[in-house]
């Protein structure tokens, strides 16, 4: 666990924390509503990819300064901010104070300006930005050269245990789940090598066969997608679907000569692990009782698809996008 801390005076900015992966639909927005915060209680992440302000055009960047920023196809605009922000919900904040006029135009919440819209109560030092408006994540974003962590004696609370799957939401489209499934998405791409691939039945056909069918050239699947991970070997499969390490973002370790594409844990599930329920069936219900989850919901992944924003991301910021076929494919994203 850590404390962020101003690095200006030592004053605490923040509970508690365990560090943790930064989430994949970290820069993903929807809709024009609010949305929840991104991160959960008691948990922040560090973003390795350069903050969104001050921006420059590809063109007048370069391909190989944007290399040296992390992108390796054209986006527009190319962010050139600082890097390893840290990102916590605005619950674990503390010892801060919001300027108003900091923020930039908005319209049902505040977003980051050109300055830093979050101060520290005890020196006044500019420490972050806070963003919650309509499409965005709740945010609270601490920069690197004013926030420091502190790291606590307190061990992290251990991961609850995988012994059923997570709930998924039910809804036509998640932003989190179709977040997760752009960002996997596009590295199945990238290892496919332009070739069709063969995807088992089930919920990882529909999550991502109708995509792949659209963006890879028809014809004999040169490779096979499975799921691997904790009591699952993958079967042979040449590429496989595995979960991602809750704190560190790293793959489930697959075999020495097999390419893993991580998901979140609670996704992973979904499509490697049988439904469960929380409270299982005994006996039989008398005559004339229905249980309440019978006919069972519909399927979270009933006309659902991968976000496209966060393909086309992910995608930019692999260097395998260099490759002629990707980007030739990357271009007509």
């Amino acid at each position: 666990m850590d404390v962020l801390v101003c690095a200006g005076c030592g004053a605490e900015l923040s509970v508690p924390v365990e560090r943790v992966a930064l989430p994949p639909e970290a820069h993903a927005s929807w809709g024009h509503g609010p949305l929840p915060p991104l991160m959960e209680p008691g948990t922040y992440a560090v973003d390795p990819a350069p903050a969104p302000a001050p921006w420059r055009t590809w063109e007048d960047l370069g391909e190989s300064a944007a290399a040296a920023a992390g992108v390796y196809a054209p986006v527009y605009p190319v962010p050139c901010g600082t890097r390893n922000r840290m990102v916590l919900a605005p619950g674990d904040m503390r010892g801060t104070r919001l300027v108003p006029e900091r923020c930039e135009s908005h319209c049902l919440g505040i977003t980051a300006g050109a300055e830093r819209n979050l101060v520290c109560l005890g020196c006044g030092l500019g420490v972050g930005s806070r963003e919650d408006d309509c499409g965005l994540w709740q945010t609270v974003w601490y920069e690197p050269g004013a926030v420091v962590r502190r790291p606590l004696t307190v061990p992290a609370p251990a991961p609850p245990p995988p012994d059923r799957t997570p709930p998924l939401p039910t809804d036509d489209w998640d932003l989190r789940l179709a977040a997760a499934a752009g960002a996997a998405l596009a590295g199945l791409l990238a290892a496919s090598g332009g070739e069709a691939l063969a995807l088992p039945d089930g919920p990882v056909t529909e999550l991502f066969g109708r995509e792949l069918a659209r963006l890879l050239p028809a014809g004999p699947p040169a490779r096979r997608v499975g799921l691997a991970g904790p009591g699952l070997p993958g079967d042979g499969a040449d590429l496989v679907l595995v979960p991602a390490d809750r704190r560190t973002g790293a793959p489930w370790p697959p075999a020495d000569d097999v390419v893993a594409v991580a998901l979140p844990y609670g996704v992973w599930a979904h499509l490697a692990l049988p439904e469960t329920s929380p409270m299982p069936p005994s006996g039989r219900p008398p005559a004339g009782v229905l249980r309440d989850d019978y006919p069972l919901p519909d399927h979270a992944y009933g006309g659902f698809g991968p976000d496209h924003r966060t393909l086309r991301r992910t995608l930019a910021r692999m260097p395998e996008v260099r490759r002629p076929w990707l980007r030739a494919l990357y271009d007509r994203l």
